[in-house]
């Protein structure tokens, strides 16, 4: 493996960092990740970074819960802590204050949702103290892009300038949109491939399953997911559902290759973000990259670029699913519960694979944008995507099953998925929920989220 010392990077070792995550299954963990809103409790109104009701406060208010900040250029942008285990976890902030968990790697999901409901109970109280609320939804219900505080953070400024020359929405995806996020291990580049490929088909149809953003500036927007729309249209070099992953030979390799291709953001040198955005990593590593004449990318350099590319799902050394709208504390759950039945069993991975296998690239961008406007009622070869997902449910909860994780009282994870089964059993998304309530009982007035679904 390159060193950053010395060593240059080749494809090789750029494909060896990506096939050192491989482990046995034995060491298998699950990594959950979500974002949500903050607002201010008197008029709803998105907060800035400064100030006795900021997101500067509001993160050195956790500080009380044992997490220690992290700086950037003299501001706090992030927290970090360790379990007992030695795993860290971190506090983060998206480009508009939106405030992300990112979890310690943990073995089921029962301890996912117990770190998760710590994290929620501690930042209710801090942000009760600051006059804060925190929303969980795919999309910023009310505030245009101009009513966003940004963040002061190098790597944003670089991306805020870069979006709007390759996509339509990327502002909107760095301000206005939340996800879960589920990250699962694998044992070998073949178990990273079958699982790569039966995520990234079924990825849509965890979209349409926890799709609850159908509002903007204030109205209905005509989306069941609103988020998962704006990644249609943010960046085609970097997002997608990368049809390269279903063709023969694909491996870790390929998806360097492919990351290769993609255009940068930055470098990082002594601390301070280098725009090098639209510039290529092949010309990094012969030197001659237009930002840093003459300098060789580091291997930190590498796994930075790695974050910068979106697609459905992610390669990193461990495979991202981020195809799911933010939600309440029931669905941060159910996410990883979701793909740790159907891709951390054996027969469910391969029950998985069986209903999306015979799907072409077609059926797979097809699928990706209409569930963002239809959701369950969408349909893939010849199938609704309901019923695809009733069969995914069940998939994953004979998975959960099979893996018989108990917690103390001896329960198992498949009560995780409950909400989920429901969804999928009823073909109503939480959006259309959301739709029912502003055209009934909200009187047409979408503030009355903020009351109903904050944490």
């Amino acid at each position: 493996m390159a060193d950053d010392a010395n060593e240059p990077l080749t494809l090789e070792t750029m494909a060896g960092y990506l096939a050192e995550g491989a482990k046995p299954k034995d060491q298998w963990r699950i990594g959950a990740e979500h974002e949500k809103f903050g607002f201010l409790k008197d008029g709803f109104g998105r907060p800035d970074y400064e100030g006795p009701s900021g997101i500067r406060a509001m993160l050195m208010g956790l500080t009380r819960f044992g997490w220690a900040p992290v700086e950037e250029g003299g501001h706090v942008i992030a927290l970090e802590k360790k379990n007992t285990e030695g795993y860290a976890a971190s506090v983060s902030l998206e480009p508009g204050g939106q405030f992300e968990l990112s979890g310690a790697p943990l073995k089921d999901i029962h301890d996912i949702c117990s770190e998760t409901g710590q994290h929620l109970v501690e930042v209710k109280m801090v942000a009760d103290e600051l006059g804060l609320g925190f929303l969980g939804l795919g999309f910023d219900p009310l505030w245009t892009r101009a009513d966003i505080p940004v963040m002061p953070k190098g790597r944003y400024d670089i991306m805020r300038a870069y979006m709007p020359k390759v996509g339509s929405l990327g502002l909107d995806m760095m301000l206005r949109t939340c996800t879960i996020q589920a990250n699962m291990d694998f044992e070998s580049e073949a178990d990273m491939v079958m699982k790569f490929r039966t995520s990234l088909a079924l990825q849509p149809v965890a979209t349409a399953l926890f799709a609850n953003s159908p509002f903007t500036e204030g109205k209905p927007n005509g989306f069941l997911s609103a988020r998962a729309n704006v990644w249609t249209d943010t960046d085609p070099d970097r997002t997608g559902m990368l049809d390269f992953v279903f063709a023969d030979g694909f491996g870790f390799e390929t998806y360097a290759e492919y990351a290769l291709d993609t255009p940068m953001y930055f470098v990082k040198r002594d601390g301070k973000y280098v725009d090098a955005s639209g510039q290529s990593f092949r010309a990094f590593l012969k030197g001659e990259l237009p930002a840093l004449p003459g300098n060789a990318p580091t291997l930190k350099d590498w796994t930075d670029h790695l974050t910068t590319l979106f697609p459905e799902v992610r390669l990193k050394q461990y495979l991202e699913m981020r195809g799911a709208d933010g939600g309440p504390w029931s669905r941060i759950c159910a996410l990883p519960a979701l793909w740790a039945g159907v891709l951390y069993d054996a027969p469910s991975l391969a029950a998985a694979w069986d209903l999306c296998k015979d799907w072409d690239i077609t059926d797979h961008e097809r699928l990706r944008r209409d569930v963002t406007r239809l959701g369950l009622r969408a349909e893939v070869a010849g199938r609704s995507v309901q019923d695809v997902a009733k069969d995914m449910v069940a998939i994953a909860r004979q998975g959960l099953k099979n893996r018989a994780r108990f917690s103390g009282g001896m329960v198992d994870e498949r009560g995780y998925l409950a909400e989920l089964e429901d969804i999928a059993e009823s073909g109503v998304t939480p959006a259309e929920r959301l739709l029912e309530a502003y055209h009934g009982r909200w009187n047409g007035d979408v503030r009355q989220v903020y009351a109903e679904q904050a944490y």
